[in-house]
């Protein structure tokens, strides 16, 4: 497993206009780009200096075309920090380039990315801090057709205060356990637009951060769960489940 942190330039007077703020503005652009860093060998044979045209199909290929697993995929989060900065954590499977993925775009970056490998190895009943920005959602109008298969209904968010209950069944399936008590949750929405149309409406999700300690109840759950991500909407910079060492008493 890969942890990259991207360091966002997001200028230091925010009533100016600055590049890095405005793609942050936008996450379906961000995931756009983060994707650039993974380029299918063809692409980067071909195009080493990345002078072509974006075309979705050169990139990602087993990170973001075939559903998430432990081989495959990334995951992202945009963190803001206290001190007025921003990052994006991503992790993935493979290493990413982002060399390459920021070839054209330098103007983004406020420092170089830093890349780590980390080992994603558990033990049951071992604490974590985590982190986790989700898109809580139950499905409605959820029906059954007439040869017994269910069909899939619309998703709507989850009323604010089941915000920690969602949390709490959803860890219960993916071998870890939360307290409220030691739970912090911060509720708000982010905002993405897929044209640049005048006619495409921005579009508004959903979004909880929770911040909180954690137990390992199920570790082979709990290394699919931080490969995989927790939750819908994981495009969208939703799912990714970030843990540190739990201070020691």
């Amino acid at each position: 497993m890969f942890l990259s942190l991207v360091h966002v330039n997001i200028g230091k007077d925010p009533d100016r206009p600055n590049p890095g703020r405005g793609w942050l503005r936008n996450v379906y652009r961000v995931h756009q780009r983060l994707c650039m860093a993974f380029p299918s060998e063809s692409r980067k044979v071909n195009d080493p200096d990345f002078l072509a045209p974006f075309v979705t199909e050169d990139f990602g290929h087993k990170q973001v075309r075939v559903p998430r697993g432990k081989e495959n995929g990334f995951l992202f989060r945009i963190d803001p920090s206290e001190r007025g900065e921003v990052a994006i954590l991503v992790q993935s499977s493979v290493e990413p380039d982002w060399d390459y993925a920021f070839h054209n775009a330098g103007h983004f970056l406020a420092s170089p990315t830093e890349v780590k490998q980390v080992d994603a190895s558990f033990q049951n009943r071992q604490s974590f801090r985590f982190r986790l920005m989700a898109n809580p959602t139950r499905k409605i109008d959820t029906k059954s057709s007439p040869d017994g298969s269910r069909r899939n209904g619309r998703r709507i968010p989850v009323h604010a205060d089941q915000l920690f209950s969602w949390l709490s069944r959803k860890s219960e399936a993916s071998g870890f356990v939360v307290s409220e008590g030691t739970t912090a949750i911060e509720p708000g929405y982010i905002y993405f637009r897929k044209s640049r149309t005048e006619d495409n409406e921005k579009a508004l999700l959903r979004s909880v951060r929770y911040d909180g300690l954690l137990e390992v109840s199920d570790r082979d759950k709990f290394h699919v769960t931080l490969c995989t991500g927790l939750g819908p909407g994981k495009s969208m910079g939703f799912g990714l489940l970030s843990i540190a060492a739990a201070a020691s008493n």
